[in-house]
């Protein structure tokens, strides 16, 4: 199969597993308090479905259009806008006949099971996976800055040792890029001292200019020969397979970066290379460097166990228990979900940039990977389960968040809202989401046309 129909496979898999846990979430409570729900359907069934079938009072189906969900409880205004009923007089059966607690619990339903979904994903996670990471401050020979431009904006150079965000020291090295897009300083440790930087307002922006550029941090990778090429202008000069590299007339010039810098510096010239031999023994070689700064080598491709073995980093491997994995996942879902409050928070603050970054159905499915990777699989389907509840309970009308507002202004003022209202809000609400969409999705493809 191809790379773009697995990610499809695995963006359907994941989305028809949510839509039907967040609606079985409004539906178990509704049943529970007697409540008649007329369908419950996994995609809409705009003028038609793909498959129905009624069991008792509900018809149960599959609509042909897959942006989500629903559920259609008897006696509430929702996407459908089933006026004519909300005319009648209220029947026992009917939502709006249930006491207001009821009401919250059926509408909070939703988002519950879909925060529920991702701990129980991370709690599966932990305990049949574990935790493989790399400490932070195991990179003893600091990071490689690959984007120059965004390391100048940011204020860090390839070999600093990223220490916090915000006052908080961070632990792992894959922590780093989402607390620096969510941060405000950064401290880091540069020849022994310590300096704080103050992270640009509009650096989610400048990434986004240039996606290439988003990884722009990466661990430092030595330099180790694979092969020499016959038609390399050093064939003849004595390099060997695995040859590593360590200096350069003297200078350090074990890592990739440090050689391309060496190596700019020398074009045209010839160098004296010390490097280190697979059984362990250093040996100078003489070479020409090109006018475009090429030895006209070819480097080795490096695992992470080589990068451990060569002192580049350590990697470390938390196993927990049953009973442990259950804290850890739960510790995961909320730490998730702060951190994608933060970047919200970012989006909404147009200084930021962040706006640019809103996608739609195509950058969710492009989360996935482009092979079948459980792990990976699961993992996105915990995060986008998470996205679905903290966007559900925005409070914003035709989204549970905007049923959950008006039932709680409900309780606390004793005032129902009228019917006609939430008919009205349910409108605007629809035509915000429908802004939204299309706003998010417009992104998507102006990112595929233009970039």
């Amino acid at each position: 199969m191809t790379p773009i129909l697995i990610k499809t496979i695995q963006f359907f898999l994941s989305l028809s597993l949510l839509i039907v846990l967040h609606e079985l979430g409004h539906f178990i409570p509704a049943k529970i308090f007697k409540t008649r729900v007329e369908k419950f359907f996994l995609f809409f069934d705009v003028k038609f479905a793909l498959f129905k079938k009624k069991i008792g009072e509900t018809v149960y189906g599959i609509g042909w259009l897959p942006l989500g969900g629903y559920v259609k409880i008897s006696g509430m205004i929702d996407e459908s806008m089933d006026t004519e009923q909300m005319k009648e007089e209220p029947k026992p059966w009917e939502f709006r006949s249930k006491p207001a607690w009821q009401r919250l619990i059926i509408m909070l339903g939703g988002v519950t099971v879909n925060f529920i979904l991702a701990v129980v994903i991370y709690i599966g996670m932990a305990y049949a996976y574990g935790d493989e990471y790399i400490p932070m401050d195991s990179l003893k020979d600091g990071v490689w800055v690959t984007e120059k431009s965004i390391g100048d904006e940011l204020g860090i150079q390839t070999g600093d040792k990223i220490i916090a965000v915000d006052g908080n020291e961070l632990k792992t090295f894959r922590s780093v890029f989402a607390e620096l897009i969510n941060g405000n300083n950064i401290t880091i440790e540069r020849d022994g001292q310590r300096i704080e930087k103050e992270i640009p307002v509009d650096f989610i922006s400048t990434l986004l200019e240039d996606e290439d550029k988003i990884h722009f941090l990466s661990f430092r990778v030595p330099f180790i020969v694979n092969q020499v090429p016959d038609t390399s202008h050093n064939k003849n000069a004595g390099f060997r397979p695995k040859d590593e590299f360590l200096n350069i007339n003297g200078s350090p010039a074990k890592y990739r970066d440090q050689v391309m810098t060496l190596l700019d510096n020398n074009k045209g010239k010839e160098v004296d290379i010390l490097v280190k031999r697979e059984d362990g023994t250093e040996h100078h070689v003489k070479a020409q460097v090109s006018k475009d700064a090429k030895l006209g080598l070819e480097t080795a491709a490096i695992t992470m166990e080589d990068f451990q073995d060569k002192g580049v980093f350590r990697i470390e491997t938390q196993k927990y228990s049953f009973l442990e994995a259950i804290p850890a996942g739960i510790n995961k879902g909320v730490s998730t979900l702060s951190s994608y409050m933060k970047q919200l928070k970012k989006i909404f603050n147009p200084e930021t940039g962040a706006y640019k970054g809103v996608g739609g159905f195509a950058a969710i499915g492009g989360m996935f990977p482009d092979t079948w990777n459980w792990p990976a699989f699961w993992a996105t389907t915990a995060f986008i389960s998470i996205i679905l509840a903290f966007m559900n309970i925005l409070p914003i009308p035709a989204l549970d968040g905007g049923h959950v507002m008006f039932l709680l202004y409900e309780m606390i003022t004793g005032r129902k809202p009228s019917d006609k209202f939430l008919e009205y809000a349910q409108m605007v609400g629809f035509f915000l989401l429908i802004a939204l969409l299309l706003f998010a999705n417009g992104n998507d493809l102006y990112k595929w046309l233009f970039k």
